[in-house]
């Protein structure tokens, strides 16, 4: 007499089987292949953050040179303005007759 299958075991395993598969195959390997595209994603994004910052520190040193040519320039202005407005009264002195 062959031994009695226990029918609800074997049901049991295969919907353990099925529900195994269907978590490696169904929702893992997808969410694991997001993940990497997610991945790639941000690094671009880091790529990029890194170009703007790079390019924000040139304009900044860029505005930096300016402003000191410009602090320059306006303190020779003073500065010859200072000596013109000194030989003023001695040009005023030397036209009086």
């Amino acid at each position: 007499m062959p031994a009695k299958v226990p029918w609800l075991l074997v049901a049991g395993s295969a919907i353990l089987v099925a529900i195994l598969l269907y978590v490696i195959f169904g929702a893992y390997l997808p969410e694991k292949e997001r993940v990497a595209k997610l991945e790639a994603e941000l690094k671009q994004v880091y790529l990029r953050e890194a170009e703007l910052q790079t390019k924000l520190a040139m304009q900044e040193q860029s505005v930096a040179l300016r402003e000191r040519a410009a602090i320059a320039e306006r303190d020779e202005l003073a500065r010859r303005l200072d000596e013109l407005q000194s030989q003023l009264p001695a040009a005023a002195r030397a036209k009086r007759p």
